[in-house]
């Protein structure tokens, strides 16, 4: 391939490539011919004491918003020649003195045009690239995409259950796309697919009673509550044992809150609150302190695989979590429906012998219906809850609890395909594009119609990965980076086909340089503003603002962190060990719609559709639906740029991970190494060793 030729202040001259690659500094053309003028800023500043940091923007005019791909497999230099910790913009912290990493210098840089293709939701045209990325940038279309989306959520495919005949159908149709487009099998052994040892458990006759003054009283299931047990056993039984309200069930050590204080719930039913404790701020009440538990936003501490997770640490043989729809994130419906279905847990020796008895939920009227005969005022016990001097309440009520499960072991799946790196030793480094391709099957006992289709989710983001995965087979060279492309399973049930994935990398986790994951795209329109799910978590973050800027938009954090989105997801797990991981989703700010149509879409989905057998494909999602035309554009812009993101990875870019997500125990961390080579994860700026997930599920 032909070059053109830049200086590197060493008295050398190196090529540069035009093409995918581009032309110099003083000497630059994109793709049609148009002169370019590229302007290099630099900032130093001093953050935290921490060194002097450099920031450098390469900034691009052009006649063309997409000039760029430019440098994409070379790392910038200064003038002098040394290599520049440039991270998207987001500056790099190295210890006082030292010299930034190398493997955070050998960078891409001028990615935020990949990502403003990204944010292009509609409208937009191929006009202002490169010639070299037309090709890519119009593989992924509506069509297409509508395309994967009604085939994956056809009845035909049964929901996409793991271990059924609709995860043989989608295995069959990712694989069968994934060898049309060229890619590589993923997995090392030859293969598409990574095995997944799933236990299933499938609850039959649960039983559910309290009892006071020795009458009892039976909780009506699942209307008033749901139970099972993760325990891989044929029956259990729970005998007649104290039920003790333990509030929100929080132990936080960094904000000196310990709800168990004082009661040893050994052998015991515990009764707990969703979310995080909602602790008023003294100077304002009708906010939330934000020096507990992030304020609003949910930590860890709130989800309910924590809950659980304490409870059985603390020996507890029941634990029943109160549903409430505005902190749960979701109505009961969801609940119910959930967890009445199939349920899945990874394989273990121990058969999950150590997990408590007993997992469970009720909804907040049976919750007062308990209060009520236990002579307690649930409103009052609920604000006593948020304080930190509470204390664990016995409720002088009993409870006991029977059931019988139907066992099987199942070995569900994901898929994986990869695009191997263009460039030498860097192809050994990786990024991990992600979505779940499971939903929750069928449910026969259900009147007509019993399938849940599972359209929105997540039968889009598989459709996204496959057309960016197409995307990418157009380029003229692929990225230098290489690229897996991983639909997991299971991940209604737990994201235990990503928490499998890595455990089991197919690929070295100090080795793979990001996640980005795709779980439910937006198919009613065109957004002025992209939301980061958990912000605060890694550098990737500034790609995304980056992109915003360029096309007049604005990335933002999470609407609702309240709903704790952050740890709902596959890229979750990715975080867990350690790997950055982007999570994003439009905004509500819809073009041309009224200030609350965001809102209301949002509201409609999760009330009608979430979970249900309606999230079906919809006509309103076509150009002649309803008026909504740019719903399509809107889906062919985001896999558009879920591409654009994960080139300028791929490319070079070195993103880290940020500590403090979501509390000590179990924060994002930020990758280091010990003098002798073992791993540490810094979290809450406290360094341990392992993962930065503490309470791991064993």
């Amino acid at each position: 391939m032909g070059g053109s030729v830049a200086e590197t202040g060493r008295g050398s001259r190196r090529k540069v490539p035009r093409g995918n690659g581009v032309g110099t500094a003083d000497d630059a053309d994109d793709a049609d011919g148009a002169a370019v003028e590229l302007r290099w800023v630099w900032e130093e500043r001093r953050l935290g004491g921490a060194g002097p940091c450099v920031s450098l923007a390469g900034v691009v005019h052009s006649r063309r918003m997409c000039y760029t791909i430019l440098n994409l497999f070379h790392e910038p230099v200064r003038a002098d020649g040394v290599a520049l910790p440039v991270m998207g913009g987001a500056r790099l912290r190295p210890s006082r003195g030292a010299r930034a990493p190398a493997a955070h210098r050998r960078i891409a840089w001028q990615l935020a045009p990949w990502i403003a293709a990204f944010l292009t939701v509609g409208g937009a045209s191929a006009a202002g690239l490169p010639r070299a990325l037309r090709p890519a940038w119009n593989s992924i279309t509506a069509e297409d995409l509508l395309r994967h989306t009604r085939v994956l959520a056809s009845d035909e495919f049964e929901g996409r259950a793991p271990g059924t005949a609709g995860e043989v159908k989608t295995v069959a149709y990712l694989t069968g796309e994934f060898a049309r487009l060229g890619l590589r099998p993923g997995n090392l052994d030859g293969t598409w697919v990574q095995e997944v040892p799933l236990m299933g458990i499938n609850t039959v006759n649960p039983r559910f009673e309290y009892l006071a003054g020795g009458q009892a009283t039976s909780v009506a299931l699942p209307t008033e509550g749901v139970i099972w047990t993760m325990r891989f056993v044929p029956e259990l039984a729970v005998p007649e044992n104290d039920l003790v309200f333990v509030g929100y069930g929080v132990v936080a050590p960094e904000y000196q809150w310990d709800d168990y204080k004082g009661v040893d719930v050994r052998g015991k039913t515990i009764l707990m609150l969703v979310n995080d404790p909602p602790v008023p701020d003294p100077n304002d009440p009708a906010q939330l302190d934000p020096r507990y538990f992030k304020g609003r936003a949910m930590t860890y501490y709130g989800r309910w695989t924590y809950k659980y997770e304490i409870a059985a640490e603390k020996g507890a043989a029941a634990a029943i979590i109160v549903h409430e729809d505005g902190p749960a994130g979701y109505p009961w419906s969801v609940v119910a429906e959930s967890n009445t279905a199939e349920k899945f847990d990874l394989a273990r020796e121990d058969r999950n012998l150590a997990r408590a008895a007993i997992e469970g939920w009720i909804t907040l009227a049976q919750a007062r219906k308990l209060c009520t005969a236990a002579g307690l005022d649930y409103d009052e016990l609920k604000a006593r809850a948020a304080r930190p001097d509470f204390r664990p309440v016995p409720m002088s009520l009993t409870t006991r609890f029977s059931l019988r499960n139907e066992l099987r072991e199942v070995r569900s799946r994901n898929v994986a395909a990869l695009l191997p790196g263009s460039a030498g030793a860097r192809r050994d480094e990786y990024v991990v594009y992600t979505a779940h391709w499971d939903h929750l099957g069928r449910d026969p006992g259900l009147a007509g119609d019993g399938i849940y289709n599972g359209a929105v989710d997540n039968a889009t983001g598989v459709a996204a990965v496959l057309e960016v995965a197409e995307a990418f087979t157009k380029l003229r060279r692929a990225p230098a980076r290489s690229i897996v492309f991983l639909a997991v399973t299971a991940e209604e049930k737990g994201l235990l086909g990503a928490a499998y994935y890595a455990r089991h990398p197919l690929y070295p986790p100090d080795r793979t340089l990001a996640n980005v994951n795709v779980d439910a795209m937006n198919p009613w329109g065109r957004t002025r503003d992209v939301e980061v799910i958990g912000s605060g978590q890694s550098t990737l973050e500034g790609l995304l603002e980056e992109g915003a800027r360029v096309q007049g938009r604005v990335v933002k954090p999470d609407s609702e962190p309240e709903k704790g989105y952050f740890y709902r997801s596959d890229h979750f797990e990715f975080a867990n060990v350690g790997i950055p991981a982007l999570y994003f989703k439009s905004g509500i700010d819809y073009v041309g719609r009224s200030a609350d149509y965001g809102r209301q879409k949002d509201e409609e989905y999760l009330r009608d559709h979430y979970h249900r057998v309606t999230d079906e494909v919809r006509p309103d999602w076509g150009p002649d639906g309803g008026g909504r035309g740019h719903a399509v554009d809107a889906l062919r812009g985001l896999g558009r740029g879920a591409a654009s993101s994960l080139a300028g990875v791929a490319g070079g870019q070195r993103v880290q991970g940020a500590p403090g997500a979501g509390g000590s125990t179990c924060a994002n961390e930020v990758r280091k190494r010990r003098p002798d080579g073992r791993p540490v994860s810094v979290v809450g700026g406290e360094e341990r060793e392992g993962a930065a997930y503490l309470r791991t599920r064993k």
